[in-house]
């Protein structure tokens, strides 16, 4: 008993004091002031009414091909906006003028700059994989950082094309074994919904393969490159590229981590402070981005924490932004409101009703499968928002002022 009551003693004296700092952290909002803003926006604009050639006054695209390539190095899953990075830096470094019109002079083509860019990331390269080449552990390197035989999907699919994907293929077989269409004894036991990584074989629609899902990825990444060299806009040009490799990747990569999806919320951020639109690009996927990695956080004293430290933020983002961009039509239309909305919804059923339904123990992946399919639509929905802004979207030499 005495241990009984320690234990409850120490719950309580635990969730007294996360009520006590939440509650100083919402008193001391309103005095809250970051920097980063101001510099990324001070920094844009000074680049804004720059020519091409001047953006980098000193010279460091070397600098930064090294840091880059070692990040590389250090978390393979940078990959994803490498093609961001390469062209830019094709483009603004080895190709040294521009047209008047912004377009590439191809004359300007420097070859000791693409040999110095090349060495500086070989050397890096060299530096971090030579040891495992001398071991001849290279493959086995490789074979851990690029994991073909766990599966299309995590256990928890990410919220990308591919949970729609699975979804639907699910969703066709139920109906086709409703009807019956298929063979049950054909059809294999819940190997996309087991939880469990590994391989699996869709029953309606067409199996997905690695080789697909890099083609997939190139189709989807190709568009932006694209703008970034025919269509210059600026920093903001190379920022909107590097978020939509980003999501491109997540969207149809091969095996991805859930988590991935913050590498295009983090940088889509310093966009939201520019234009309205980017602002409702960056309040749709930040919410739903957020709210996607809940199933991390599954325990039971991580639910409040989760849910508050969501709300904070959300509600902080919101109310900012239409601050900001209070002269202007507003952020969401009626279709968004109501999906933003929706969130809500879908926790309460997956965290409170769903655990007291008998499913709980026959169906156990559903919670994970809903929160997962609901937001895929709305990281997609922003991907191609943010694909549209970037297509129509006019050149810097259009808009900069002479």
């Amino acid at each position: 008993m005495a241990v009984l009551g320690g234990a409850a003693g120490s719950g309580h004296w635990f969730s007294a004091l996360a009520l006590g700092v939440t509650l100083l952290k919402c008193l001391l909002i309103p005095t809250y002031h970051s920097t980063d803003f101001e510099v990324h926006r001070n920094w844009l604009a000074i680049t804004y009414s720059l020519p091409v050639s001047q953006w980098y006054y000193e010279k460091r695209h070397v600098e930064g091909a090294f840091l880059f390539a070692a990040l590389l190095h250090f978390k393979h899953i940078y990959l994803y906006v490498a093609p961001a990075y390469g062209i830019y830096l094709l483009r603004s470094y080895c190709f040294t003028a521009s047209k008047p019109d912004g377009s590439v002079r191809w004359n300007s083509f420097s070859f000791v700059r693409v040999l110095s860019l090349g060495l500086t990331v070989l050397l890096v390269s060299a530096l971090s994989l030579g040891p495992f080449l001398a071991l001849n552990q290279l493959p086995q390197v490789f074979s851990r950082l690029f994991p073909f035989k766990r599966g299309l999907c995590h256990a928890y699919w990410a919220p990308n094309f591919w949970a729609l994907y699975n979804a639907l293929d699910k969703l066709l077989s139920v109906i086709g074994l409703q009807l019956k269409i298929l063979d049950p004894n054909n059809i294999p036991k819940a190997s996309m919904t087991s939880g469990l990584v590994q391989q699996f074989q869709h029953t309606v629609l067409p199996s997905v393969t690695p080789l697909a899902t890099l083609i997939c990825t190139l189709i989807a990444i190709l568009p932006s490159v694209f703008c970034l060299w025919f269509k210059p806009q600026g920093p903001r040009g190379f920022l909107r590229c590097l978020i939509l490799c980003a999501l491109s990747s997540f969207m149809f990569g091969w095996h991805v981590h859930e988590k991935a999806i913050l590498l295009a919320v983090l940088p889509m951020s310093l966009l939201s402070v520019e234009k309205a639109g980017d602002a409702s690009i960056f309040l749709i996927l930040t919410t739903t981005g957020h709210y996607s990695l809940f199933p991390l956080l599954f325990t039971a004293p991580e639910l409040p924490i989760k849910i508050l430290l969501m709300l904070l933020f959300t509600i902080y983002s919101i109310s900012s932004l239409k601050t900001l961009f209070r002269k202007e039509k507003p952020l969401f239309n009626w279709m968004e409101t109501f999906y933003l909305l929706g969130l809500g919804p879908l926790e309460v059923c997956c965290e409170f009703i769903f655990p007291l339904t008998s499913w709980r123990l026959k169906y156990p992946f559903i919670p994970l499968l809903l929160t997962s399919v609901y937001c895929a639509v709305g990281i997609m929905y922003a991907w191609f928002r943010l694909y549209v802004s970037v297509l129509t979207g006019p050149p810097v030499s259009k808009t900069k002022k002479q």
